[in-house]
């Protein structure tokens, strides 16, 4: 567990204008630079949180949706981008930074591709909900 989250671990979660209490798990290590604190809802087993926090620079895997029934990815703080591909190869890149609303979120479907990525000189801040909660082959890392 990180120093950030002995300290001061999430609470309270707002997940579709819905105040939601939430109960740190752990803390994974993604990728290089890519790290993700994982919360479980409390007395909602439909679905988890993972908050995912990306440095300067620095990206999540490229990831296939294979499963699971819902894949929700939103923006929190920081500036960079989030690219999701379609299974026909089109791709939708949103930019994000402070301007952008918390509530900017993104349904990913099976098939789809998706990738966060950190600006340059910023830190970059996104979440991810599952429905089911996050289980191994969930995802495929692509690179």
């Amino acid at each position: 567990m990180n120093t950030e989250q002995e300290s001061n671990p999430l609470k309270i979660f707002n997940f579709e204008d819905n105040e939601q209490p939430v109960s740190f798990v752990e803390t994974s290590q993604v990728a290089d630079g890519v790290e993700c604190d994982v919360y479980a809802f409390d007395k909602d087993n439909e679905k988890d949180l993972g908050l995912i926090r990306i440095m300067p620079g620095k990206k999540t895997p490229l990831q296939r949706v294979l499963k699971g029934d819902r894949t929700i990815e939103g923006y929190i703080s920081g500036k960079g981008k989030f690219t999701l591909t379609k299974p026909n190869g089109e791709k939708q890149i949103t930019e994000v930074d402070e301007k952008t609303k918390r509530t900017k979120k993104f349904d990913v479907h099976i098939g789809e591709l998706m990738q966060w990525e950190a600006d340059p000189q910023s830190e970059l801040m996104a979440y991810e909900i599952c429905f089911p909660p996050y289980q191994e082959g969930r995802f495929e890392n692509i690179r």
